[in-house]
């Protein structure tokens, strides 16, 4: 545990809360979470030990709001699972070329990628708001073990920011879910792939377990919170922090793209 002052461990409490609540709204606490982690932790602490120490936070909350949902929205429990473990799989891979290539040159199509789906979302007031339209077909099922699962999983492994996001989004396109339930799928997929990324940087003795026991007790607390905001609000809030975590999300990459 590095030797770090009250007040850093207070900011970083707080940090933890608010993206626990941004994350089980609709995805992207992260971006919150990790750059409070690369800030607070002391000069010279290795980057892996703030990864790791992130997920040993997140997961907590994403269990939390994971469970707050399945008990208060209906929630395909067995779906979720089957692109969970592909997310796994597909996270797996893209960490492994990860290592051999440079993000940067992905960041710009990603940014693209946002901004696209942001205009769809807002000329389309209507996605994510109607009710699910029962039980998805085995092909719908399929696509989204392919695209949400393996494909949104190969890029969390190969470059993260925004996952939740995108699997929010995927999962309400190919499986006609609205806004909430989607939201609700996407933790237990989160469950998956964090549990994986856990146990790589546990086994790599890079979590400060101290740290991310005090902080993940505020992640649970902002988790469950998020959650009950989102089923109490509805799809047209969850659809509102949407873009705006959207547009957080371009702009933190265009900054650290070409002005950092």
């Amino acid at each position: 545990m590095p030797d770090i002052s009250l007040t850093t461990v207070v900011v970083l409490c707080l940090a933890a809360l608010a993206a626990g609540w941004i994350d089980a709204v609709v995805g992207g606490g992260g971006l919150l979470l990790l750059p409070a982690l690369l800030l607070g932790l002391p000069g010279g602490t290795p980057a892996a030990h703030a990864l790791g120490t992130n997920k040993a936070v997140a997961i907590v909350g994403t269990t939390g709001a994971a469970v707050t949902y399945v008990r208060k929205t209906p929630v395909d429990v067995p779906t979720a699972v089957r692109i969970g473990l592909a997310a796994l799989a597909g996270s797996m891979g893209g960490a492994f070329f990860a290592a051999g290539m440079s993000t940067d040159v992905l960041k710009p199509v990603i940014m693209v990628v946002l901004l696209a789906v942001a205009a769809f979302v807002i000329f389309r007031p209507s996605f994510g708001t109607a009710p699910a339209t029962g039980p998805a077909s085995p092909k719908r099922i399929l696509a989204a073990i392919g695209l949400a699962g393996l494909g949104i999983g190969f890029y969390d492994g190969l470059i993260g920011p925004g996952t939740g996001t995108f699997l929010v989004l995927a999962l309400t396109a190919v499986l006609h879910l609205d806004l909430v339930s989607a939201s609700a799928t996407a933790k237990i997929v989160n469950c998956c792939t964090n549990a994986g990324a856990l146990a790589m940087f546990a086994w790599q003795g890079a979590v400060l377990w101290q740290l991310a026991g005090l902080m993940a007790l505020f992640n649970l607390a902002g988790g469950m919170f998020g959650a009950h905001t989102a089923l109490k609000k509805g799809s047209g809030f969850v659809r509102v922090v949407l873009l705006t975590t959207v547009f957080g999300l371009v702009v933190k990459m265009a900054y650290e793209q070409w002005l950092a």
